[in-house]
């Protein structure tokens, strides 16, 4: 799972969250730990990766993160209240300033008309700010989920180099 692309985003998170003595968390569901394996390749990350949460069930988002099973019922778990909830809750249970979040229709099935296949919401969070997106991603199931892990370094990055934790 490991591109050039994710090498390279990966060492500038790295060098960002040491830059700022930021520890980071993941809560993973569609990548199912792919973050989180990203980001411990790189020798050293014990010191700005905290923990990986990988929730792949609802009662796991529930009982690990704390994510209310009324929102998930209500909104479904791939949806932007869940993401936030996974987002605070990794923070909330780690010691992490800093999580990504991430829930999606990976596939090859599993996608409904109104969140088809390649839906992805990805959701960071700071003391300071909670940022969530909805993506469309195309490929197959691989794919989907390398697109993710790439977009979830992405806004990583970003919140580190605007120092929004």
């Amino acid at each position: 799972m490991i591109t050039d692309t994710i090498e390279k985003q990966v060492r500038k998170l790295a060098a960002l969250a040491e830059d700022q003595s930021v520890m980071i968390a993941t809560a993973e569901s569609c990548t199912g730990g792919g973050i989180a394996t990203v980001m411990t390749e790189l020798a050293g990350s014990s010191a700005w990766f905290d923990a990986g949460f990988v929730t792949y069930s609802n009662e796991a988002k529930n009982r690990m993160l704390d994510v209310s099973m009324a929102v998930i019922e209500e909104h479904g778990a791939v949806s932007e209240p869940v993401v936030q909830a996974m987002a605070a809750g990794a923070v909330a249970n780690s010691q992490a300033q800093l999580s990504v979040a991430v829930s999606g229709v990976a596939g090859p099935g599993g996608g409904t008309e109104i969140k088809p296949v390649g839906t992805v919401w990805i959701a960071w969070q700071s003391k300071a700010v909670s940022v969530s997106k909805v993506y469309q991603f195309t490929g197959e199931r691989a794919e989907v989920r390398l697109q993710t892990v790439e977009q979830a370094l992405s806004g990583l990055i970003k919140l580190l180099d605007k120092n929004t934790v």
